[in-house]
């Protein structure tokens, strides 16, 4: 991808695809990346806090309502439409790279032992 449009990192691309649903909160972000990678990926507080602000200075998200629940302020975001198409450039991108090697023999290139 070029500058303009760069790769998006892991956190970065499951809070997306998070949102590809409607708007959550933080937690249900951070809920909802960890149920899709089964458990892999555990995005931190602090990492997802400064993943929103980034995606949302560079106009994929947006801050779309806030509640309080139990005396906190709970922020929902939701996709843009400029969100949803780097998610898609991302998707395709890695489906892109992943046929590099699924689509190869197993045992090309593998010495013999």
């Amino acid at each position: 991808m070029t500058r303009q449009n760069p790769s998006l990192t892991e956190p970065q691309y499951f809070i997306l695809a998070a949102l590809m649903d409607g708007p959550l909160h933080g937690y249900g972000i951070i809920k909802s990346a960890e149920q899709a990678t089964d458990g892999r990926l555990r995005i931190a507080v602090g990492t997802l806090y400064g993943a929103l602000e980034r995606m949302e200075r560079a106009g994929l998200i947006i801050a779309g309502g806030e509640e309080i629940v139990d005396g906190r302020a709970r922020r929902y975001y939701r996709l843009t439409e400029d969100g949803t198409r780097a998610l898609g450039r991302e998707a395709l991108r890695m489906r892109q790279a992943a046929a590099v090697v699924l689509g190869r023999p197993r045992d090309a290139g593998v010495a013999p032992a």
